[in-house]
């Protein structure tokens, strides 16, 4: 994993640097994440694998699928990926173009999974009291889990915060048996 990444890295750098100056990030954010869903899919996995199959090809055949929601800039980013042999590092790409996005927008995505679906009002609650522990707006992404029982967990960046009934049952168990 560390190593895709390190691969990915300048080619997100780059893309990030073109949809700065182009002012279009969420135009690439929409072209990385549909690059990145079909490099996955399993079909388009195989085909990237098999060495009958030439580079021009396996151009030929990802931009017919996705070709019509490209610019030019991003046909020749695939291009330039398959040429090298990077095409598979698309999720990877897409993840770190998103990170750099977020700093450059001041943003930062937080997932909240609650035991309940969060109304609208602890949403705003939520963002409110996140968006001043960071100092920076905040995304939220909301799922579910039932096997939390009750309350929530909440992840930004690098900070947790488990405020799950299973999560603190969990803290209860650690305290009285060390």
């Amino acid at each position: 994993m560390a190593e895709k990444s390190t691969i990915a890295r300048p080619y997100a750098q780059a893309v990030f640097e073109q949809a700065a100056a182009t002012k279009q990030f969420a135009k690439w954010s929409d072209a990385l994440a549909l690059a990145s869903a079909v490099v996955q899919d399993s079909g388009m996995q195989s085909v990237v694998g098999n060495p009958r199959v030439s580079n021009a090809q396996l151009v030929d055949l990802f931009l017919g699928v996705c070709g019509d929601h490209f610019d030019d800039a991003a046909k020749n980013l695939i291009k330039l990926l398959v040429e090298n042999g990077r095409v598979t590092v698309l999720p990877e790409i897409t993840t770190l173009y998103e990170e750099y996005r977020a700093e450059a927008e001041k943003t930062v995505q937080a997932q909240v999974v609650s035991a309940f679906p969060v109304t609208s009002a602890q949403q705003t609650s939520i963002k409110k009291a996140l968006k001043k522990r960071l100092g920076c707006e905040v995304e939220l992404v909301c799922t579910t889990d039932n096997s939390l029982v009750g309350g929530a967990i909440i992840r930004a960046g690098d900070m947790v915060i488990d405020g799950s009934v299973v999560g603190q049952l969990e803290k209860l168990t650690h305290a009285l048996t060390h």
